[in-house]
């Protein structure tokens, strides 16, 4: 096993050293009712997506292969990657028009339908099934990621179909961002602490950057697709929502910053490593989904951290980067 998990890591290497300087082709709109394409534009070829996908059911719905530190683990459903196929199909539904891919679209739509937890204080939420180790989580888990690439799904399969059905799962999918992760929600909210939506719900905070990022972008579809006129009180929560997120990323920005590098995250998981920078493809993403929010709210300091961090993508800093990934990834046995 442990031979399986540095071969499998040197591949991982060597595919992020190949990314550097490959940037995702970002969305020109951003603003528009009428939610056309995501704000990253993924590539249409869905078997790129994502390398972890390994297979897709009789409806076309991926699978995602267990990650190197889960023994045993057996291919599984995983929303996040359903709904960037999702998105991706969708991208094509755009391109072409096809019907096939429509039809693909809303089946994957429908699968969230299908697959949805409800709770009356909760709301509506989707649970990942896969152990994450790292952060010591051993039961199925909530994600702030999942819940808004559940409601870029949704609230496209309602604009395309106009069946009220999937706003009102959406609606339903904003209540647990108004919740700590020690109430049952995907958000930390505590005193002294910045607001931050959590990639990866534990028992303590994760605080996966980019996983932030995309519970913004999600919270954003809403605020888009559903107006104050059509419904004042959901509008309402959901630009809260998004507000504390972008207030709560601002004060969190400078934490991540190492003058070098990024951060990956900030975790408080006992065992945990301190120092976990990010990977090239990593801080990449990051750059554009910082030009992306500055798109939206128009808000300079995420300009300034963008030309910051991209002045980060150095040789010298790489090779910096990498000598403390290597340790991070050793307390990890991953390596």
């Amino acid at each position: 096993m442990q031979l399986k998990k540095v071969i499998f890591m040197l591949n991982k290497l060597r595919t992020d050293l190949q990314t550097r300087g490959n940037f995702v082709p970002l969305s020109e709109e951003v603003h528009a009712a009428k939610l056309g394409y995501y704000y990253l534009l993924f590539g249409t070829d869905i078997s790129k997506l994502n390398k972890l996908i390994r297979e897709y059911d009789e409806q076309g719905i991926p699978l995602n292969a267990a990650y190197i530190d889960v023994e045993a683990g057996k291919s599984h459903y995983y929303p996040i990657s359903i709904g960037q196929v999702g998105l991706s199909i969708f991208h094509q539904y755009l391109n072409t028009g096809s019907r096939e891919n429509r039809a693909h679209f809303l089946r994957i739509a429908d699968w969230f339908m299908q697959n949805r937890t409800e709770n009356s204080k909760l709301g509506t939420f989707w649970l990942t099934e896969i152990p994450k180790p790292e952060y010591k989580v051993t039961k199925p888990w909530k994600s702030a990621f999942t819940q808004s690439r559940a409601l870029s799904i949704l609230l496209r399969a309602w604009q395309e179909t106009g069946d009220d059905r999937y706003l009102q799962t959406a609606t339903s999918a904003l209540m647990v961002f108004t919740l700590d992760i020690s109430e049952g929600g995907v958000a930390i909210r505590r005193p002294h602490a910045e607001i931050f939506y959590e990639e990866y719900v534990a028992e303590y905070p994760t605080r996966v950057l980019d996983g932030h990022f995309f519970s913004l972008f999600g919270l954003y579809d809403y605020m888009r697709a559903v107006p104050s006129e059509l419904s004042p009180e959901s509008h309402a929560l959901a630009s809260a929502l998004f507000n504390d997120g972008v207030q709560g990323l601002i004060e969190a920005l400078p934490k991540y910053d190492l003058g070098y590098w990024v951060l990956f995250n900030r975790c408080e998981v006992p065992g945990y490593p301190e120092f976990d920078p990010c990977t090239i493809n990593y801080l990449q993403l990051v750059i554009q989904q910082l030009q992306v929010l500055s798109k939206i709210t128009n808000e300079s300091i995420f300009d300034v951290y963008k030309e910051k961090f991209n002045n980060y993508l150095s040789w010298s800093n790489i090779l910096r980067m990498y000598q403390s990934k290597f340790k991070a990834l050793k307390n990890l046995n991953r390596i």
